[in-house]
């Protein structure tokens, strides 16, 4: 018995083969070949999207800096550059490392950074593009330098301004002119201006009152712009503002750059609030899902849920479908509840939803199905999703 037991044994077990998961879609797919859930961009909305704002920057002589945070993708970030953004912005160093390697050459990390992985790595950055940095108190100031000298790279520094946004950024001119002033005696770090962002203020759902703010942020930035002046210290770079302050940002005269990012896709919260005629932005970017249950006559499952698209500005919405409203967002599905039976969609049919906050639901995919009309033209990969540190 024992012999049988030990050949037995020594008999491997089968192996199981690799089994490569297919893409979602592939150029010249039609849109129903697409498989779901899966992110779609309208290339020919995008594209209007994208000129919109960089001519109403270039009107103004300001120039415009995308937030790649938006996408975290690589080839919207060419494109952006192509039109003639000056660079982008990251929001933490390793999601800056795709667009390094894609051939970005102009980054703004906007946010502070501490800790010696990071800096190590914005170093070894530093020496293939001009990177540059947000700070706002001097231990994170002393540890930049001292990276920087140790990897004998360099970069720029903007000192974070608080105008409202009550998250990071220094409090006072005072403040601002001792940083700046620590900053100008360090080595390989060199002071590049001022960050002055305020995102609450994106999103205010008035016009009137989006004005109102970005005028009073102007006037607070000014403030510490007078300061700068009196102390003869040159102050290159004044970079914030956003998507929904856009069209005053630009005509403040205090800014030099924008971090405009929703622009080129929107969402549901961008399409709450009251534009205007100041500015007008297409939706580009939608979640194609499938309806895959119709267990009563006015309810329909859709394939898509919080592992596809973020909630916490509220569901996704559908598109072209009246009287048929998502109302529950669970981790594989989104609940649909129609007014009719009339309105509610077959097993089968394809659904369009444009995302509640595009940011995070980028962050959420692979890929992005880019399409031109009713096929596909490209897949381009997010390269930069999970990428926070």
């Amino acid at each position: 018995m024992e012999e049988v037991i030990q050949a037995e044994r020594a008999i491997d077990p089968p192996q199981a083969q690799t089994i490569a998961i297919p893409p979602a879609a592939r150029p010249g797919d039609a849109l129903d070949a697409i498989d779901t859930p899966s992110l779609i961009l309208d290339l020919d909305a995008f594209e209007e999207n994208l000129r919109t704002m960089q001519v109403l920057a270039e009107r103004h002589g300001v120039a415009l800096r995308p937030h790649a945070k938006a996408h975290k993708c690589p080839e919207i970030a060419l494109r952006q550059i192509a039109l003639g953004a000056a660079g982008i912005c990251c929001q933490k160093v390793s999601e800056a490392v795709p667009f390094v390697a894609a051939g970005v050459r102009d980054i703004l990390i906007s946010n502070e950074v501490l800790g010696g992985a990071k800096l190590a790595l914005l170093a070894r950055l530093a020496k293939q593009a001009h990177m540059t940095v947000c700070a706002d108190n001097p231990i994170a100031v002393e540890a930049l330098s001292a990276m920087m000298v140790e990897h004998e790279a360099s970069v720029g520094v903007l000192v974070e301004l608080d105008i409202g946004q009550q998250r990071c950024g220094v409090q006072t001119p005072d403040e601002a002119l001792a940083l700046a002033r620590l900053i100008r005696k360090l080595p390989n770090i060199n002071f590049a201006g001022v960050q002055a962002y305020q995102g609450g203020v994106q999103h205010k759902r008035s016009l009137t009152q989006r004005q109102k703010a970005s005028d009073k942020a102007a006037r607070l930035i000014r403030q510490y712009l007078d300061a700068f002046a009196k102390a003869d210290i040159e102050c290159p770079v004044v970079s914030g503002g956003g998507t929904g302050t856009a069209a005053f940002d630009v005509a403040s005269q205090v800014y030099t750059e924008i971090q405009a990012g929703t622009y080129a896709f929107m969402d549901t919260d961008y399409a709450g609030i009251d534009w205007g005629e100041a500015l007008f932005f297409r939706h580009s970017l939608f979640l194609l899902g499938t309806v895959m249950s119709t267990p009563t006559s006015d309810r329909a499952i859709v394939d898509l849920g919080l592992k596809s698209t973020s909630a916490e500005s509220g569901a996704p919405q559908l598109v072209g479908r009246e009287g048929l409203r998502c109302v529950a967002v669970h981790d594989e599905h989104c609940i649909l509840l129609a007014s009719s039976r009339r309105n509610r969609p077959d097993v089968g049919t394809q659904l369009r939803l444009i995302p509640g906050h595009c940011d995070p639901t980028f962050n959420l995919h692979d890929s992005v199905v880019a399409m031109r009309g009713q096929h596909v033209e490209a897949v381009w990969p997010i390269s930069a999703r999970g990428l926070s540190r």
